[in-house]
């Protein structure tokens, strides 16, 4: 009886009109979350992201986030095949790109060979794919390992490595599982070169093999200092000095053959403390190369760990200042998964936190996130050399790929990335990039305000801030633009001729683009 009667007062609700507002509040929440998923787990939504999520399905498409391998990005890879060293191993970049001096830099071949152009080609790589890929997901994850496990471009052979570093550590394991990634940054030559260590001896290498040791004369603390405060167990992890230092003497020999040549690791018994060494109260009994893999098997299974890595995630996608309720559930995700990003991602997305009202736009975007944002919001067409361009106007802002010196990379909090000065840059980008100043990017204003009735400027704002912001607006915001309707330059939007008003458009779109609701996620 309860189903007929149920289904008799939605028919009396719906003939009198009752339940038309009750389905449009509905829809209207759950267009409110897909926005806010795209904002969270992508670059943020482009023309249409939203729909084709309603009409997929919001759980559906997360699935294939998660999966990338399922999505096709087959346009994005051959936009990518403009960058030719993204595909080149380390000994064909020392080869093809040698430094200044070095007898393999052949005289006159000019710029385009220079080791520059490697980290230029890096760069441009990360933001085509950030603006175009279909994969966003793996693509914001990318950037959250990359900042985690930070190596800077600019020391030594980075330039080298950090393309290969990149290819083979960060993006394949991206959605995979965190021990094994920790495994993979240990033993590149890149995490080797950026914390030196490479060069890490036992303590008597000089003294037994002579001035013929060269630099490796002796223990290097950074790599075993960083690998807990920064890789695993958090600056509070519960380790001492003393781990420290047995870290370190357990990493004593692992190093790189030919540096540059192939680079790649290579175990030397000789230069290996052989002693007995205890981490974490933990004896390590097998010796060797072993050693080290006994120490990051030790700390991808710490109960510590599970924290670090629930803390950054949680912070990275909810807040920054990560809820402790959520930030142990994500932590038993791992422990229960064995540090399994997928499985801590989707509770993560599943949690009340996540979609809590204060959680909406609280995280303030990072500049490779406003950059790439924004293109996607404008709809952009860019290029190879357009990729180019929108890196370094991340850069310009404070976040330059892989150009972060210290190894905690780069901040994921507002207060790094929130001053008159960034907000001014901020703004001086969002009207460049509508205005067609910068190479290779392309924004149509007029596709973002297609079918509006160009006489009338209050309906060409409403427009965008639908386009751009998806409604996100405060009462305030919108105040603070329709006063700008006034402005000579704006007005200019009733001549209703195609070129001037296209160019009035770009301006007013800078302007939604600049609005504090664009700067959040």
């Amino acid at each position: 009886m309860r189903r007929p009667a149920a289904a008799l007062l939605a028919l009396l609700l719906a003939g009198a009109g009752l339940l038309t507002p009750l389905a449009a509040a509905a829809a209207e929440a759950e267009r409110a979350t897909i926005v806010h998923v795209l904002q969270r787990l992508t670059y943020g939504p482009r023309p249409g992201d939203v729909e084709r999520v309603e009409a997929m399905g919001l759980e559906a498409w997360l699935e294939r986030q998660l999966d990338p391998a399922r999505v096709d990005d087959t346009a994005t890879e051959r936009a990518l095949a403009a960058l030719p060293t993204l595909t080149m191993s380390i000994a064909d970049l020392h080869a093809q790109y040698p430094r200044p001096g070095d007898q393999n830099f052949a005289a006159g071949e000019g710029a385009s060979k220079r080791p520059i152009r490697i980290a230029g080609e890096l760069q441009a790589g990360r933001m085509l794919r950030a603006v175009r890929s279909e994969r966003q997901l793996q693509e914001v994850m990318v950037d959250f390992w990359a900042n985690h496990f930070n190596v800077f471009v600019g020391k030594g052979e980075l330039r080298w490595y950090a393309t290969a570093w990149e290819r083979e550590v960060i993006r394949p394991h991206a959605l995979g599982r965190f021990p094994e990634l920790l495994r993979a940054t240990a033993r590149h030559p890149a995490m080797l070169f950026y914390l030196d260590n490479w060069l890490s001896t036992r303590g008597d290498f000089t003294r037994r093999f002579g001035p013929s040791a060269g630099r490796r004369a002796g223990l290097n603390e950074n790599y075993a200092r960083e690998l807990m405060e920064l890789h695993t167990l958090g600056v509070d992890g519960g380790y001492t000095q003393q781990d420290v230092t047995e870290v370190a003497r357990a990493f004593t020999g692992w190093t790189i053959e030919r540096p540059r040549g192939e680079a790649r690791f290579v175990f030397r018994p000789a230069m290996h403390d052989h002693g007995d060494k205890v981490v974490l109260g933990q004896p390590l009994r097998r010796g060797g190369e072993r050693d080290g893999d006994d120490v990051l098997d030790l700390l991808a299974r710490h109960p510590a760990t599970a924290r670090f890595i629930a803390t950054k995630l949680v912070r990275r996608f909810v807040a920054d200042d990560p809820p402790p309720v959520l930030v142990e559930r994500v932590a038993a995700v791992y422990r229960d998964t064995g540090g399994d990003v997928r499985a801590m991602l989707r509770a993560i997305v599943a949690a009340p936190e996540f979609r809590a009202p204060e959680t909406l736009g609280a995280k303030i975007k990072k500049p490779s996130e406003l950059v790439a944002g924004a293109a996607r919001a404008a709809g952009a067409v860019i290029d190879a050399r357009g990729a180019l361009a929108l890196a370094r106007a991340s850069a310009q802002i404070g976040e330059g790929f892989y150009e972060a010196q210290a190894p905690t990379g780069h901040p994921d909090r507002a207060e790094a990335w929130v001053s008159p000065g960034t907000l001014l840059a901020r703004m001086n980008f969002a009207l460049a990039l509508v205005d067609g100043r910068l190479p290779g990017v392309r924004v149509d204003v007029g596709a973002l305000v297609a079918g509006v009735d160009r006489r009338q400027p209050g309906a060409v704002l409403e427009r965008l801030l639908a386009t751009l912001l998806h409604e996100r607006v405060s009462p305030a915001t919108r105040e603070v633009l329709k006063a700008q309707l006034a402005t000579p330059v704006i007005t200019r939007l009733t001549l209703d001729d195609r070129g001037p008003a296209d160019t009035d458009v770009a301006k007013l779109a800078a302007l939604v683009l600049g609005s504090p609701e664009f700067q959040r996620r």
